[in-house]
């Protein structure tokens, strides 16, 4: 996940270090421009510190969003979804073509969630519906093709090339928070939809009927069954459900990065890994999951490298110090797992 600062904290010092970007303050004291530099220098990394922090937040909403629908679809479906990445790449195309069309960001974001549930309701309805009887192994290898069916499919309708998406112009620019760091309005944007979409989720399992009809389902698919309720139909609600979900996560982030074939592969192994550290099946455990991923993940690349470079150098810290940090979610699940086999916030069922 690209950071906001298009410079390494390393750089960043050295231009501001530099002669050129030097303001000394004005006085007769020789030792000023020594104490400025340790302010400055202070000052900077302090807000390299918290800009980090809320990439690292909005980086874990954005795996939350994906998390969320693949821990649901297997919670209540029992399904392993391979393809749940497909629909996040699918929201991204379906943002930025009519983005194009139109000219409207807001229409295309619409059109994300539109083609990512009716996708994922057809695919439920003629592939997955299939697969409730049948192993794992079948679901896996089933799901595996749909991949390579929505990629082909893809590069058939838009090409080999990347689309961009362009950042809203209500939501484009940087503001100023407490600390004298200035963030970008739309990845705080993110995090906001992020948090609404986590507590909306909240209320819809736990205060409505269909969220009722979903637990239920968690826990005891063939009675809820038995009472009547229409199991088939539920079923694609919450199909379509997951992937709406992961169709406003890959239109969100279209605008940040280049919209391409085979963008949501890299995001769905970062969700799988989620689900497990926080149980699977448990909404509270993709959100708590996908928070210490996130964080952990860029706070890793970010300040390995620089405790590194005081015991082997700089040279040497910038690579193993990102070799490090790429292991790191995989060490916390690890560790995670060993206290909590099921994960943090395991569904009892």
């Amino acid at each position: 996940m690209a950071t906001f600062s298009s410079q390494g904290p390393g750089q960043a010092l050295e231009n501001l270090f530099s002669p050129a970007g030097r303001r000394w303050p004005e006085g007769p004291d020789e030792g000023a421009p020594v104490h400025f530099l340790h302010a400055r220098k202070h000052h900077l990394q302090t807000a390299l510190l918290i800009e980090q922090l809320l990439n690292g937040l909005q980086f874990g909403v954005m795996l939350f969003l994906m998390a969320a629908g693949l821990t649901l679809i297997f919670g209540v479906m029992g399904l392993i979804n391979l393809a749940h990445g497909s629909l996040y790449m699918v929201g991204a195309f379906a943002c930025a073509a009519v983005a194009g069309l139109t000219g409207s960001f807001w229409l295309g974001l619409v059109a994300s969630l539109v083609a990512a549930a009716a996708a994922g309701a057809l695919v439920e309805m003629t592939v997955i519906r299939k697969l409730y009887g049948r192993d794992h192994l079948d679901q896996v290898l089933a799901t595996f093709a749909l991949i390579l069916v929505f990629s082909e499919a893809t590069r058939w309708l838009f090409g080999s090339f990347p689309l961009y998406l362009d950042i809203p112009p209500q939501l484009q620019g940087a503001i100023s928070l407490p600390g004298g760091v200035r963030y970008p309005l739309y990845r705080l944007a993110i995090i906001g939809v992020g948090l609404g979409v986590a507590l909306g989720l909240y209320l819809l399992i736990a205060r409505t009927r269909l969220g009722m009809r979903i637990r239920a389902g968690e826990s005891d698919r063939e009675m809820i069954g038995a009472l009547g309720v229409d199991i088939r139909s539920l079923y694609t609600i919450v199909f379509a459900l997951g992937a709406a979900l992961a169709g406003l996560a890959g239109a969100m982030v279209g605008a940040l990065q280049s919209v391409q074939v085979g963008m949501g592969e890299p995001v769905l192994i970062l969700a799988f890994v989620v689900i497990v550290i926080g149980g699977i099946g448990s909404i509270k455990g993709a959100f708590i999951g996908a928070l210490l991923v996130g964080i952990t993940d860029t706070m890793g690349r970010f300040l390995l490298p620089q405790l590194l470079a005081a015991l082997i150098g700089p040279a040497e810290a910038s690579g193993i110090g990102a070799a490090l940090a790429s292991m790191l979610i995989y060490i916390l699940m690890a560790l995670i797992l060993a206290v909590r086999p099921k994960g943090l916030f395991a569904v009892q069922g």
